[in-house]
This record gives C-alpha cells, sequence and structure tokens, in this order.
C-alpha cells in the first residue's frame, strides 16, 4: 500500500539540544492535538468512508501525518541527545528522564500519555470530515503556540513547515466535505432522511 523513502518529509537538523523546547513539542508527538491522534483518525476513519476519491484523501493525509510523528520524533530527539544530568535537571526534563530516558514516548505536553479517547471515528462521512477539519485546526493552533515559544530558527523551520501542511490539510478536508454533500445518498442515514428529526 506504501513506499516508504528512508528520509524525513522535510530535514530535520538541530545543533542545540533544549529540553525545555522538548518539554513542550512532545504534545505534537502525542498530545491530543498531535500527529499519533491524527494519523489514526484519518486510517482509521477511511474504511467507512463510502466514496473511493474521499477515502484515499483519508489514506492520503494519514500517511502524510505518520510522518509527520516520524518529524517530531526525529526533533525531540535532536533536541534531547547529549543532554547531561545538570541540564536535564535544570531544564526541567528530570520528571520525564526518570521514567523514559531520552527514549521518544507518546505524551502531551502536560504529561498525560496518549490516549485513543481524544479523537473520532463516527462512520458518518460529514460528522468525520468535520472532526478532521476541527483537528487541523487545532494542530495548526498548537504549532503557533509552539512557535511563540521557541526561538531556535533550526526547530522553529520544520516546525513551520508542519504548520504550513495543516493548513493544507484543513483545505482538502474541506473539499472532501463539498464532495460528499455533492453525493449524499442512503449510505448517510441522516442526511438522506431530514424527517428523521420529526421522529425525535
Amino acid at each position: 500500500m506504501w513506499i516508504y523513502q528512508k528520509k524525513l518529509e522535510y530535514p530535520v537538523r538541530i545543533r542545540r539540544p533544549d529540553a525545555r523546547a522538548a518539554k513542550i513539542i512532545i504534545t505534537q508527538y502525542g498530545g491530543p492535538d498531535g500527529e499519533l491522534g491524527a494519523s489514526m483518525r484519518y486510517l482509521s476513519q477511511r474504511f467507512a468512508m463510502p466514496y473511493r476519491d474521499v477515502m484515499g484523501t483519508l489514506t492520503d493525509i494519514g500517511t502524510e501525518e505518520l510522518a509527520h510523528l516520524e518529524m517530531i520524533g526525529a526533533i525531540l530527539f535532536q533536541l534531547t541527545r547529549d543532554l547531561t544530568i545538570d541540564e536535564i535537571k535544570a531544564e526541567g526534563f528530570d520528571a520525564y528522564f526518570v521514567d523514559h530516558t531520552t527514549g521518544v514516548w507518546p505524551q502531551a505536553a502536560s504529561g498525560m500519555p496518549f490516549t485513543s479517547a481524544t479523537f473520532q471515528s463516527k462512520g458518518d462521512p460529514i460528522t468525520d470530515l468535520h472532526e478532521d477539519m476541527a483537528a487541523e485546526q487545532k494542530a495548526r493552533t498548537t504549532y503557533d503556540n509552539i512557535l511563540r515559544l521557541v526561538d531556535d530558527p533550526d526547530v522553529r523551520d520544520p516546525i513551520k513547515f508542519l504548520r504550513e501542511r495543516e493548513v493544507v490539510h484543513y483545505q482538502r478536508f474541506g473539499e472532501s466535505l463539498r464532495k460528499v454533500q455533492d453525493r449524499l445518498d442512503s449510505r448517510n442515514f441522516y442526511a438522506f432522511n431530514p424527517a428523521f428529526d420529526k421522529n425525535c
């Protein structure tokens, strides 16, 4: 199904370790609006999507989100490699370090572990695409917040790339929603049967 090229979608070359930056960027690895949840959301929703072209969009974007997860992992690794114990303590990375050393593990900036409870797969094309558009905006906002907090241009460069891709994904899901709304059929019970409301 996929061809994997053994390189990052966009280069990550961070010269200066920074555990403080890693503590906030980790939220895009396993936080509520991060890349792990995004990839699982879209790759799960694709199975129930009744329109093949929209299914393809979900597959494409879900796959790209896996590439973004890989980029965030590379950023985290490069920000935390070669840290001394004194740097780990001084930069407040000790709580993470005691559980994971400097391994990359999916959690939010708050420390909350990744959970699939942060995303949904309903099987209704309109519902799922609205969730997807909202998810892309939440991810964009998170990248905006990271850019407000991080000064290192080596870190900001790939973060800006990832932010731009969230905007593109939002647009593609908007196009998909318009396609679905133009082709509603009996596979979308609620939209095909508006009289359903009268019985509630």
